[in-house]
């Protein structure tokens, strides 16, 4: 995501509120957001290279969802499905706003939308989020959500200065850049990073150890309140710029190595790498997400150590989108690569009573499908803005009412499409379009555009059926 504008790094809490109302009888709702996880690592998924043994132990108890594919990205737009519980792309009307990147999608969060955080404390719930996502804890176009809880936790440190960036020196800075990288500006951002991260010695100081811990405290909290909860955990790793400490680097990584660290990307081409750091790169992103899933697995003992709550708590972890590592010979989250390494993401649902777990569904699913799948667990009405999807007929092994055979999303400009046999990428204009044979060519590398065209126009019209829209929005290039 882009970076956000420099704010106070300190912690915030809302005041909690007092309420008189009467206690429901429903489940506790837990739903952790892991920014930038790729589905293809998480251990769960077949990736057995990949150490992520308390995602893992979820996934067990979880039905675990293979066709997740977030319907708006990056960052604000994802998290806007998810909290919202409606689709967000197309975004039509959507104009720039103040104090967020001019990327299509980004907007804030209105003070009157609703979300089922607020439905859910409106019906009696006690309602908390913690979060270190500069936009959503420190912007101001995301107060509304931060006032609609009772409880707010911001947590400084992937933005703001936690320490003097004096006390990391230039040096080490530009040690966890690629070399291409070590600009001014670039070099500057790694010393605070390194800085607000104590170093990178001691993983009690790494964002994600800071919000998992927050969250244990948070969690304490809600117990206290003596009534049903909703808890978001939104911890922003392992988004760059990534600095895990050794002992997660040695799982993957040649401990000898002196030379420049890939320690955040361009989005772009990938040819500003050397073919060392090109080669580092995946084990360094594989670190911080085995260290991102360590402070997960501290959270998750710390709900499991009182099994009478564990077993009335829903459970949901999800991400917003993946990261390219390299593949198709690009880095970072551009939005004209919308393949499986930034539009497959990992989604399980674990119910109170573990219906289905360990088992699997192949339904197109999507963050704005969370909100009302929670809301039917709890037995709460959703408002009727939400039209994302209810899951929870899966835990009983039923189908949703949506049916969907296929499945589109936008980022920026461009849009992607997906079924059984096809996948589409193209721009708002219908330009550029990249298509797949997924069943010979599961990898998504050989476009076939040119020999399907009558399909390629189908396809455009499906999609524009389905939104309603006589053509798709574009903004100009971004």
């Amino acid at each position: 995501a882009a970076q956000a504008a420099a704010v106070p790094a300190r912690a915030a809490a809302a005041r909690p509120v007092r309420r008189a109302d009467p206690v429901p009888d429903g489940p506790n709702v837990v739903v952790i957001v892991l920014d930038s996880l790729r589905y293809d690592h998480v251990g769960a998924n077949g990736n057995s290279w990949i150490r992520t043994p308390n995602i893992d132990a979820l996934a067990r108890e979880s039905l675990r969802f293979t066709r997740a594919f977030p319907e708006a990205m990056p960052t604000v737009p994802a998290r806007r499905s998810l909290l919202t519980g409606r689709r967000v792309y197309p975004w039509t009307n959507w104009k720039p706003t103040r104090n967020l990147p001019g990327t299509p999608g980004w907007t804030g969060l209105g003070a009157g939308e609703a979300t089922w955080l607020k439905t859910l404390r409106a019906a009696g719930w006690w309602t908390g989020y913690v979060t270190d996502n500069p936009f959503l804890g420190f912007n101001p176009t995301w107060a509304p959500l931060r006032r609609s809880v009772d409880r707010f936790v911001r947590i400084g440190g992937q933005v703001g200065a936690r320490r003097p960036a004096s006390s990391i020196s230039l040096a080490s800075a530009r040690h966890w850049l690629p070399r291409d990288m070590a600009t001014d500006h670039y070099v500057s951002g790694m010393r605070q990073h390194l800085a607000n991260l104590a170093g990178a010695r001691d993983e009690r100081e790494q964002c994600c150890a800071r919000v998992f811990s927050n969250a244990i405290d948070v969690l304490a909290s809600a117990k206290r309140a003596r009534r049903p909860f909703a808890l978001v955990v939104d911890c922003f790793d392992p988004h760059e710029p990534w600095a895990p400490v050794r002992k997660y680097r040695d799982l993957y990584l040649d401990g000898s190595y002196r030379g420049n660290e890939p320690g955040n990307v361009r989005y772009r081409p990938a040819r500003y790498l050397t073919p060392e750091e090109q080669r580092r790169l995946p084990g360094l992103y594989a670190a911080a997400v085995t260290q991102t899933d360590a402070w997960l697995g501290h959270f998750l003992a710390a709900l499991h150590d009182a099994p009478a709550l564990v077993d009335d708590t829903a459970i949901v972890l999800l991400s917003d989108h993946g990261i390219v590592l390299g593949e198709r010979g690009w880095t970072g989250k551009p939005a004209l690569e919308l393949h499986p390494e930034l539009t497959h993401v990992p989604l399980l649902v674990r119910a109170p009573d573990r219906r289905r777990a360990g088992q699997s569904a192949d339904y197109f699913s999507s963050p704005h499908d969370v909100g009302p799948t929670l809301l039917s667990i709890t037995g709460v009405r959703r408002p009727s803005t939400m039209d994302g999807s209810d899951l929870s007929p899966l835990l009983a092994g039923g189908r949703p009412a949506q049916r969907r055979d296929f499945w589109f999303g936008g980022y920026a400009n461009h849009w992607y499409y997906r079924d059984g046999r096809w996948a589409l990428v193209a721009d708002g204009n219908n330009r550029g379009r990249e298509l797949f044979d997924l069943r010979k060519d599961p990898g998504e590398r050989t476009n076939v555009a040119a020999q399907h065209l009558p399909l390629l126009d189908q396809i455009h019209t499906r999609v524009l059926k389905s939104a309603r829209l006589s053509r798709l929005p574009y903004f100009g290039r971004s």
